[in-house]
């Protein structure tokens, strides 16, 4: 009975071991068959059609690959030309900062540095946008444009336009308060994306450039320093702003004030967006009355980057009539001694450590009714 046994278990075992050995033949064959399709999705797939799909390193991501053996990945990646991205601002303002530390500062593509032009767009229109239009003409590959307008507000320009499809993922604005900071902080973001912007400037809708864009590239990619207008008085609008509650960090004889229109390299570009220690300093404590706007970049570059600073601003604006708000030029303002006398400052300042009176590229408050005789004096004043 003892032998029967035995040899019913022996059987039992042989049939169990036939069991996993073709089970194991079946996984075997399945996971091969999966290589291969893999395989052939690979060498087929994506690199012959136009697909996205989804970015590891940054899940929120979508990554665009177009047709020609799979190049346009790499030059999407260096130099967007999709801006619209659902990443959180958190996630946007990390990818930005990255920075090659290979090639010993070498570029693996043809790098031509832009510039920049980042509007912020609190009302969702342009109505100077046929003046830059022109300012723009001709110079495509040295600039790159990002316009931050209210959600769900879409630019009505047309498709040959340079503006059309540079609208970034934006959030709402309330003037004075630290979601303009915010919105700047974004569009700087954005145009960090491209590895070739080397200055970032921020207009508003109602910014005019009073130099042809020769002039204004020269200028600007030729200075050795930002600028960041930086000041400081006694004043209420000034020293009455500062909050004792930023101390230890931030002192009243640190706190500055300057124009929100600022123009910055790339590299206090990203030191803004990587700055974890004053900027929420900010936000707790710099709250309506306080203007962020006013008082963040400023104290920021004279406390940690002043040597790379010009202390000054290249976007003109006239607060000669006093009040909140700077003057603002109608149709009956524009004549050619206007912009001219804009040009050429009466008061000199310096660029690149020497003086000149060539302070000023842009200028503002222009309203809409302008645009006509501004385009009539364009050619021949500005030279665009």
């Amino acid at each position: 009975m003892k032998a029967a046994m035995a040899d019913e278990f022996k059987i039992v075992l042989t049939r169990k071991e036939r069991f996993l050995y073709l089970a194991k033949a079946v996984v075997f064959l399945v996971i091969f068959a999966l290589g291969v399709v893999a395989g052939l999705w690979t060498a087929t797939g994506p690199r012959r059609c136009c697909s996205t799909y989804t970015n590891i390193l940054f899940p929120s991501t979508t990554v665009y690959r177009y047709r020609g053996g799979g190049g346009g990945s790499f030059s999407e990646f260096v130099a967007p030309t999709r801006l619209m991205h659902d990443m959180t601002d958190e996630q946007l303002f990390w990818r930005a900062t990255m920075a090659p530390a290979s090639s010993g500062g070498a570029y693996p593509f043809q790098r031509v540095p832009k510039v920049a032009f980042m509007f912020l767009a609190g009302r969702g229109i342009l109505p100077l946008a046929p003046l830059w239009e022109r300012f723009f003409r001709g110079h495509e590959g040295l600039f790159s444009i990002y316009v931050h307008a209210p959600p769900g507000m879409v630019l009505n320009v047309s498709d040959d336009s340079p503006f059309y499809g540079r609208q970034i993922p934006s959030q709402e604005t309330s003037w004075g308060s630290i979601t303009l900071m915010d919105a700047e902080k974004r569009l700087l973001a954005n145009a960090l994306l491209d590895f070739s912007n080397d200055r970032f400037v921020l207009l508003s809708e109602s910014c005019i450039p009073v130099q042809s864009f020769p002039v204004a590239y020269g200028y600007l990619t030729g200075s050795r320093h930002s600028f960041v207008e930086v000041y400081y008085h006694k004043g209420k609008t000034c020293r009455g702003r500062y909050s004792r509650r930023m101390e230890p960090d931030i002192t009243l004889p640190q706190w500055r004030k300057g124009s929100q229109w600022f123009e910055l390299r790339r590299d206090l570009a990203v030191a803004a967006l990587t700055d974890a220690r004053y900027y929420p300093l900010f936000r707790r404590h710099c709250r309506p009355s306080c203007y962020p706007d006013e008082h963040y970049l400023p104290t920021f570059v004279a406390m940690l980057h002043g040597a790379d600073n010009s202390n000054r601003t290249v976007t003109y604006v006239d607060w000669s009539r006093g009040g909140a708000h700077p003057a603002t030029y109608t149709a009956g303002d524009v004549t050619p001694e206007l912009i001219l006398s804009i040009r050429r400052s009466e008061v000199p300042c310096m660029y690149n450590s020497r003086p000149t009176t060539a302070c000023f590229l842009f200028a503002r408050k222009f309203s809409a009714d302008a645009l006509e005789p501004l385009l009539n004096i364009s050619s021949t004043v500005m030279q665009y």
